[in-house]
């Protein structure tokens, strides 16, 4: 481990190398250096992520990964997740782990048992997951103002990770080990499937003959958006959470409504191949259904009502799949 040359480096602050200079890493380690850190090197062997470490990371030396090991007193690991377990196996088969190096990964999905090798090695280890979908420029600066941190590890050295995350100015949380695969499934769950939500969406207001659909979409979705997030936080413990945002037709029982919704997205899908947007829309429609029930939107025979006509274009959707 090497001290950085840095003569304006200021006490305390640590040499970091960013192992993966992707979306994320390179952001990351952008941020570092604004807080005072020193980029020591960095890793990245495509052409964008090249890009990235000269634009995001002027002056940084583009290493090989044990290099980069070799030179950071923080080695960030900003790499797939399904990388992530053989590049920290294979750098600790090396010897490349130092005794009270910081070994941090990005991961959603994994906590610091992936790191354990690292950890054996004497590495201290690690999980910072920021909340919060990355382009890879600097404009992503200024939108980690704020961002949420997952952070896991040994209760010691916490302190550690959340510092970190207050210097490039997010906010931490502590996601218990055992629950960071749930943690990141609903994040993704949120963030990745309104993505295709919106997709759908988009699809048959274009069908509709709307020219420009995310325009139409944007003042109603980020309405919707964002009174659900802040009822979500609202909630008390016996409150409906974000369900309370709920509106259209399955909040006020017009099952009416909702058959016609379905035949004219079934009609959607028989002319354009788009059977996932009738099959979202069913079982979306279920859940709030469900949920509208439980937080005492809808009453137990409007909920029915609404099943049945779900569960009935659901069998007649299967049953014009079978005879095509």
């Amino acid at each position: 481990m090497t001290e950085s040359a840095d003569p304006g480096r200021r006490p305390g602050r640590l040499g970091v190398g960013v192992i993966g200079a992707g979306r994320v890493g390179a952001v990351l380690g952008s941020a570092l250096r604004a807080a005072g850190h020193a980029v020591v090197g960095a890793s990245g062997i495509s052409e964008d992520s090249r890009e990235r470490i000269e634009t995001l990371l002027p002056g940084v030396p583009n290493l090989e990964v044990p290099d980069v090991v070799e030179r950071a007193e923080l080695v960030l690991l900003a790499v797939p997740d399904d990388a992530l377990g053989p590049l920290v196996a294979g750098l600790a088969e090396t010897g490349a782990w130092q005794p009270g190096q910081l070994a941090i990964h990005t991961s959603g999905r994994y906590g610091t048992a992936v790191l354990e090798p690292a950890r054996l090695g004497g590495a201290i280890p690690l999980a910072v997951h920021p909340a919060m979908t990355f382009s890879g420029t600097s404009l992503d600066l200024a939108r980690l103002e704020g961002c949420t941190f997952a952070v896991t590890g040994p209760a010691p050295v916490l302190p550690i990770g959340q510092a970190l995350v207050v210097e490039i100015g997010g906010e931490p949380v502590i996601v218990d080990e055992r629950l960071r695969g749930l943690y990141h499934a609903g994040l993704s769950h949120g963030a990745n499937h309104l993505v295709v939500l919106v997709a759908q969406a988009a699809q048959a207001l274009e069908a509709a003959g709307i020219e420009a659909p995310g325009r139409v979409l944007a003042p109603l979705l980020t309405a919707a958006l964002e009174s659900a997030t802040r009822s979500a936080d609202a909630r008390d413990g016996m409150g409906p959470g974000a369900i309370a945002a709920l509106t259209g037709p399955v909040s006020r029982g017009d099952v009416g409504t909702v058959r016609r919704h379905l035949t004219e997205l079934s009609a959607l899908a028989a002319a354009s191949g788009a059977t996932d947007v009738p099959d979202s829309y069913t079982e979306l429609a279920r859940g709030a259904t469900r949920r509208a029930l439980a937080s005492h939107r809808i009453n137990d025979s409007t909920a029915q009502n609404l099943l049945d006509a779900l569960d009935s274009a659901t069998g007649e959707s299967r049953a014009e799949r079978n005879t095509q």
